[in-house]
């Protein structure tokens, strides 16, 4: 019988530790018996969840778009922790919001270095030293937006559905190495992320974008922050042993219609 979604003496990386989900999932992965490596390029968001975990986490400041700043912070967690075993390959953003045809090329080339080249550079250094342990379990933040197109949001989607793209590739290479490589796909969660996301789409009537996002979706509300860490932590646990290349919405039903 499958029944161990503990993560006792797991060393979990968490790249963009000091958003929700990262902080929601750092702390339900260190009730679980983890502990957090948390990266982020944002200190004073590392110094919070350094305070709220204490003792079971090692923050580090990092930017996921630079090769040498990824391949520091995956040396860090190698030397200081021991290895690793979870890595939610989590950081992102939104970008601008507007039509494709008035879209600045290097805000488009910004979005996918962080949301895309990062979730590469992340994998290419984390997998070596997963597959030198015998094993581990990467989830890779794509989103609902990933599965579906927005208007507005030309960078966004390319940078999401892409992910999906490098997570079953990735997941094709290294399952013989027990190496579990799969997405998790937010619908819209209640974070800054979608503030920002409904002030782009219209600065003038953020509540009123709110209630339309809301209405698309059949469960009637946005999603929590803890709602997403729970499938993290499910799929990072040994619970998931068999799971391999999936890409799993938490969305209330938002890509279901």
């Amino acid at each position: 019988m499958l029944d161990s979604n503990r993560l006792d003496g797991k060393v979990a990386v968490i790249t963009g530790a000091g958003g929700e989900l990262g902080t929601a999932t750092a702390c339900l992965m260190a009730a679980r018996g983890a502990w957090i490596v948390a990266v982020d390029h944002d200190t004073a968001a590392l110094a919070r969840i350094a305070s709220t975990l204490g003792k079971n986490v090692l923050a580090i400041e990092a930017d996921v778009t630079d090769e040498e700043s990824v391949a520091r912070y995956v040396a860090r967690a190698q030397a200081e922790m021991g290895g690793i075993d979870v890595f939610f390959n989590n950081a992102g953003i939104v970008g601008l919001v507007t039509p494709i045809t008035e879209y600045p090329l290097a805000e488009f080339q910004r979005v996918l270095a962080v949301n895309v080249v990062g979730v590469m550079l992340g994998m290419k250094h984390v997998i070596p030293i997963m597959a030198a342990k015998g094993g581990g379990a990467i989830i890779n933040t794509s989103s609902g937006a990933g599965l579906t197109g927005t208007p507005g949001m030309c960078a966004y989607n390319a940078s999401k559905h892409a992910v999906i793209g490098l997570t079953r590739s990735a997941a094709a290479e290294w399952a013989a190495k027990n190496i579990r490589i799969n997405s998790v796909n937010p619908g819209p969660i209640e974070s800054p992320m979608m503030r920002s996301l409904e002030a782009g789409l219209s600065p003038n009537n953020i509540e009123g974008i709110k209630e339309r996002f809301k209405s698309l979706v059949p469960a009637g509300r946005y999603g929590l922050a803890e709602e997403v860490a729970a499938l993290v932590a499910f799929l990072a646990s040994d619970d998931a042993r068999y799971i391999h290349g999936g890409v799993y919405t938490v969305d209330g039903g938002y890509t279901a219609t």
